[in-house]
């Protein structure tokens, strides 16, 4: 999976996982190379997995309409764990919340304004990316769950929707664990604030 931060912090002169908090991600991006390249980082990151997932649904929508919402879910957890675990920088990655990012927005077009919501209200307010990433891979784990009882991903049988939580439980609860140290500063009121603009 392509490493965007690290590709272009190289452009930077830089080793992105030698500055900051050496993660290979947007928000370090930001802090590290400016806030225009840290979003660029995270459009090109994003787009990677919408990508990915667009080109699964137009490969199996048709042919296998059943088992394609599954599909899309295994393209996401391999978008994640390609871009968190890089085997060529040692897997030694970003969080995946970019990468989540197209996820939501070529997965349902349902879940794009509860990610919005939920990332962007909580950031704005507190200025606090960790805490925007944490409620939005809290929230598309519950999001998908009351979705798929509800039939929004018909035809998609039980076991396969079975199947679907617990892949999204598992990436969830990984990007929780990966940001322990982001829990921990948020508790103790010491996590570091993150600007799009001059502050």
């Amino acid at each position: 999976m392509i490493q965007w931060a690290y590709i272009l912090g190289k452009k930077h002169g830089i080793d992105i996982r030698e500055h900051g908090s050496g993660n290979s991600g947007t928000t370090n991006a930001i802090r590290v190379m400016g806030p225009r390249t840290g979003i660029l980082v995270f459009l090109l990151d994003m787009g990677k997995s919408l990508a990915a997932i667009l080109l699964t649904g137009l490969l199996f929508g048709k042919t296998h309409p059943e088992m394609v919402y599954l599909l899309k879910m295994y393209t996401i957890a391999g978008c994640v764990l390609g871009h968190d675990f890089p085997f060529y920088m040692n897997f030694k990655g970003g969080k995946g919340v970019a990468v989540l990012a197209g996820f939501v927005i070529a997965f349902h077009i349902s879940f794009l304004p509860v990610a919005l919501l939920l990332f962007f209200v909580p950031f704005l307010v507190t200025h606090y990316v960790s805490l925007g990433s944490l409620l939005l891979y809290a929230g598309v784990l519950i999001q998908l769950i009351i979705e798929g009882q509800c039939g929004v991903f018909s035809p998609t049988p039980q076991k396969y929707l079975v199947e679907m939580y617990v892949i999204q439980a598992f990436l969830s609860g990984m990007a929780w664990y990966r940001h322990r140290a982001n829990i921990k500063r948020l508790i103790s009121g010491t996590e570091s604030k993150t600007y799009l603009g001059k502050h």
